[in-house]
């Protein structure tokens, strides 16, 4: 069993940035990659990025690109994910969610075993 924690939401102005933390336990050393997911009010959750650790290959949805940076610790635990340049668009639930079996595939939230609670991130004009 993996337990997954997230922290560091919060309010923030629109051009600001926030750092979100991502701490998984249990059995974490051994998964696969590690990924953000964000739900915003009367949308479906989407993928934001992901960090395959074979490789330490990072992935991200087109939106955030060049804003958002994701990163970890090499016990494969712990994953970060830096956000500047915030806008009100980005203003959702944020979600982290491990993958336990190597997968091609980041982007679909199917393939993710753990998820945390969410940590709510607000971004205002």
């Amino acid at each position: 069993q993996v337990q997954v924690v997230e922290s560091g939401g919060g309010l923030v102005q629109a051009g600001g940035s926030l750092r979100l933390s991502c701490a998984a336990s249990g059995r974490a050393s051994s998964n696969a990659a590690m990924g953000w997911f964000r739900q915003a009010p009367g949308k479906e959750r989407e993928f934001v990025a992901a960090i395959k650790w074979s490789g330490v290959s990072t992935y991200y949805t087109d939106s955030v690109k060049g804003r958002f940076t994701i990163s970890g610790n090499n016990a494969r635990t712990t994953v970060y994910l830096q956000m500047n340049s915030l806008t009100p668009e980005d203003t959702a639930v944020y979600y982290c969610a491990v993958q336990t079996l190597y997968s091609n595939v980041v982007a679909i939230a199917g393939t993710y075993r753990y998820w945390g609670q969410g940590t709510q991130v607000t971004v205002s004009t």
